[in-house]
């Protein structure tokens, strides 16, 4: 192990330099240096062997040898992988790097000395000429290794035993070498074939990057090796199909049939993709005997944008079917260099790769590098030197990969896995390679890099150059290699002519085994919400846990008032506010051994101080978390504070709902206006999966809404956006005024016999608000109410109904208590979407005669208005709201007052 990790950040001459100022005056320099100077000087002294000074028995001039051979060691370690001979089809860029033994100080004379620093790199004393010889091959070879960043010791020599010795000496069996050709075989085989069957058809090829699927066969069978049980893949679609084919076994019938688009529009289910979309899984039997479970993703075209989801999908798998084990389930994420240099969610990603609530043990991130863009060049695609510098920030090591050399490509594969399971960390592997094609297979790309493509169009694929080593080294018979090419030619073609005679009728995607037990939803399934109500007993039980301490533990005094104020609601008034009501939820699902996940900023606490699901300790900060002391037999209650992003975490959250249908998952947003910061999962993922890929989810989204005078950025959630989304029961939206109802809203997700992703505009002001409490007897029986009547009226007086949703509501009822009016009903829409339409008729019947008022509090281009007009075109209603804006709210406090007073008063005078 490397003591002086230190010395890394320095360079030679830099080092120098401070040896000079030591010597002249040892405070010049830092302390540290100064203990590494007194070593080296101390190192230096000369000792008699009589102890009076006689001549020294260690020569001045080799030790200082000694250690600029280990200086040029540590060069070729850091800066090795800027002269490696990784790219296929570029010279490399000139990055002023001197390896040269001469740049530490060393001389041509020194070349046939022998040094015991030879050590550090596995060899015995050996001479310089043979060091070098040693760095170069290791260093300078197909693949370039980017780890001496690294700041952990015992990381850094455990890599560089790896790569010194096993590298320097790696020649994989000639079984492995045969599965390398029969999978490289397949892959380029196959993308050949689809370009002469289907001229112009899109496909995003692989070709120029086909080594990516023995790659990924090497991955999976290595973990499969090691006691990994299932990887996840989350890739774009370049390469897709080869990957859907040739790694997970998808029929190159159903491929086929995907190309000649045999489906008519009757047998489908949902709007459906493209075929470079979609996702598959499959079980996968290993040379070492073992099966391991499979799963590729369905994603969108937005780059990078699958990552978290992947992220989420694996931990949920951890966490549900491997009980915690992280290294049982394993991620890999599939870049383009492009997007893993510009995508922003990719360093979201990373950095959730260590933290508590979303590591998965590590993620293996392979890089297809085709070196641009769509028609960008790197030069234009980023201003780092490595598409992977992304990797630095979680010390991850980088191991850029010749594309063209297939066994440096097997090396890389092995070492990324065994490194993730020793570790659990994240690792990059960089496969340099090249886009055979444009964009897609219609697109021209020597418009904008002819030099480049005049290469490519001469070099030479990479079975070729493979089938060539392996002829060379006498390894392989060249007519073996020529018929494995043509038998697989043929077995495409025949399966081909198959399809074209008999097509193979659309069969929905397959679901996943753990949403079995699942059933889709039907339109009369919203026509009245399932009960949900509890036990005494059980809300006797989630209230005492939610107000008793462990014995020592020491609250702060506004904890200690806020269990008092939860004793008094649970216990003696018997009326529970909002968090009250939430915790409850949680509580009885574990109870029912419904496990419970929610994270989001703040989301302990609650960024309103309001939920207090943990209490930390005032003197040790020891946490406590009454909801994971139920009962022994209760599921867990899992609630993270995530880090400032929501895109990531959004996307994360997804994921694991989708891998766990049987737990409640949410995700809460600090406040609602943030939320778009995750436009692209909501618009891609959230409202549209199930449609376009067959895929339920059940998260719930909590959005804090509502006008209070806080300003443009702490006000809306945008619930127009929403709204437009809502088609074909594609999720919920609801906006709940009481606890109870959003105690039931809560258990209606786990309690339906299907999943529908729910998005709640959540309360700020009502969360303290006195009227917003409800007695336990609202959560002991009954169900979510979709449509609240106002029971405060009798219904043949009544002349003015106001529709309404949300907060406004509490608005509107001050308003109606001081005019005394009894003329005047205020009818709440609790759920917006799937639009409870015989829910609300049957509530309006009673009011045959009266003029219908809807009334909002946002603008009159946002809220609910436009949707309330799409979903009842033949009521003839006043619409009350701010005027169409551009922004969400005033910035003023006063200037709001005066709006939300003129709303409430034009609900009832309209």
């Amino acid at each position: 192990m490397d003591k002086y990790s230190y010395i890394s950040n320095a360079d030679v001459g830099y080092l120098d330099q401070m040896y000079q100022n030591y010597k002249q005056d040892p405070t010049s320099v830092d302390a540290t240096w100064q203990k590494f100077f007194e070593g080296y000087d101390f190192s230096q002294q000369r000792y008699g062997e009589n102890g009076n000074g006689a001549t020294a028995t260690v020569s001045d001039s080799l030790s200082i040898k000694e250690t600029q051979v280990r200086n040029l060691i540590f060069q070729y370690r850091s800066f090795g992988h800027l002269k490696s001979r990784t790219n296929p089809v570029r010279e490399r860029r000139n990055h002023n790097v001197n390896l040269d033994h001469k740049s530490v100080g060393l001389t041509d004379a020194d070349l046939d000395t022998e040094f015991d620093v030879a050590a550090e790199i596995g060899m015995p004393k050996s001479t310089l000429r043979k060091i070098i010889e040693k760095l170069n091959a290791v260093y300078l070879g197909p693949i370039g290794f980017e780890h001496n960043f690294i700041r952990n010791d015992d990381i850094r020599a455990w890599l560089y035993q790896k790569i010194e010795k096993e590298y320097y000496t790696y020649n994989p069996s000639q079984d492995e070498k045969k599965r390398i050709l029969g999978k490289l075989n397949e892959a380029v085989v196959f993308e050949n074939f689809l370009h002469t069957k289907f001229l112009g058809q899109k496909r995003f090829s692989l070709e120029g990057g086909e080594n990516t699927i023995p790659a990924l066969q090497t991955i999976i069978n290595k973990s499969a090796e090691l006691d990994v049980k299932e990887v996840v893949i989350g890739m774009a679609h370049r390469g897709r199909l080869n990957v859907l084919t040739n790694i997970l076994g998808k029929t190159y019938e159903q491929i086929f049939t995907e190309f000649e688009g045999n489906v008519s529009p009757e047998q489908t289910m949902g709007d459906g993709d493209v075929k470079y979309h979609l996702g598959y899984s499959s079980h996968i039997n290993t040379p070492s005997g073992k099966k391991i479970y499979v799963k590729l993703t369905p994603n969108p075209s937005h780059l990078e944008a699958v990552d978290p989801l992947v992220l989420g999908y694996t931990r949920g798998q951890i966490d549900d079917e491997y009980k915690g084990e992280l290294s049982k389930g394993m991620a890999i994420l599939i870049h383009g260099d492009a997007a893993v240099a510009g995508q922003g969610i990719v360093y979201e990603v990373v950095q959730m790769s260590g933290l508590p609530g979303y590591t998965t043990g590590g993620t293996i991130h392979f890089v297809i590098n085709n070196q641009v863009g769509f028609t960008t060049d790197y030069d234009d695609a980023r201003t780092s030197i490595y598409c992977t510098d992304i990797a630095k920030i979680v010390d991850a090591p980088v191991l850029h990969v010749n594309g063209d050399d297939a066994e440096a490509v097997s090396f890389a594969a092995n070492l990324a896995v065994e490194y993730r399971i020793k570790y659990g960390k994240d690792i990059f592997i960089d496969l340099l390679c090249y886009r055979r094609h444009g964009h897609n297979e219609s697109d021209e790309p020597k418009f904008t890099q002819p030099k480049l493509y005049n290469i490519i169009a001469k070099h030479p694929n990479p079975r070729e150059i493979y089938v060539k080593k392996l002829v060379e080294r006498g390894e392989v018979d060249a007519a073996l290699a020529d018929e494995l090419d043509k038998n697989f030619r043929n077995q495409l073609q025949d399966r081909l002519n198959e399809v074209k005679q008999k097509p193979l009728p659309y069969k929905p995607q397959k679901i996943e085994a753990e949403w079995e037990q699942m059933r889709w939803a039907k339109p009369d399934d919203f026509d009245k919400s399932p009960d949900t109500g509890i036990k005494e007993s059980v809300i006797e039980k989630v209230g005492k846990a939610l107000t008793n301490i462990p014995e020592g533990f020491k609250p702060l005094k506004q904890i200690e008032k806020l269990i008092k104020d939860r004793t008094t609601a649970f216990f003696e008034e018997k009326t529970l506010g909002w968090a009250e009501a939430e915790l409850l939820a949680y509580g009885s699902l574990l109870l029912e051994k419904t496990p419970v996940r929610m994270s989001g900023q703040d989301v302990k606490r609650g960024t309103f101080s309001h939920r207090h699901a943990y209490f930390f300790d005032a003197n040790t900060n020891d946490p406590y978390c009454g909801l994971n002391n139920l009962d022994k037999s209760q599921a867990k209650f899992h609630i993270y504070n995530s880090l400032l992003s929501e895109f990531g975490v959004l996307g994360f959250e997804y994921g694991y709902a989708m891998s766990s249908p049987s737990a409640l998952v949410l995700w809460e947003a600090q406040f609602g206006d943030f939320v778009n910061g995750a436009q692209v999962m909501i618009d891609q993922f959230i409202s549209s999966a199930e449609s376009k890929w067959q895929r339920m989810n059940g998260l719930v989204m909590l959005l804090p809404h509502g006008y209070e005078g806080q300003g443009p950025e702490h006000s809306s959630c945008r619930p127009e956006r929403f709204l437009q989304q809502a088609a074909e029961y594609n999720m919920i939206v609801a906006n709940p005024t009481t606890p109870a109802n959003f105690f039931h809203l809560l258990r209606r997700q786990v309690t339906w016999s299907f999943r529908k992703p729910c998005v709640v505009f959540s309360p700020k002001s009502l969360l303290r608000h006195p009227a917003v409490i409800s007695p336990l007897k609202d959560f002991t029986s009954g169900a979510f109410t979709e449509v609240l009547d106002d029971n405060s009226v009798i219904a043949k007086e009544v002349k003015r109904v106001i529709l309404c949703s949300g907060k406004i509501y509490y608005d509107l009822l001050e308003a109606q208590q001081k005019r005394k009016n009894k003329d005047t009903a205020i009818v709440r829409l609790e759920q917006l979407a799937p639009f409870p339409e015989k829910q609300l008729k049957a509530v309006l019947k009673k009011y045959k005669d009266a003029k219908i008022v809807w009334a909002q509090e946002e603008p009159a281009n946002m809220g609910a208005q436009s949707y309330i007009v799409r979903m009842m075109p033949k009521v003839d209603i006043e619409y009350v709201s701010r005027k169409a804006s551009a922004s969400p709210a005033t910035g003023f406090s006063k200037i709001h007052k005066v709006e939300q007073e003129k709303i409430v008063n034009q609900a009832f005078e309209i």
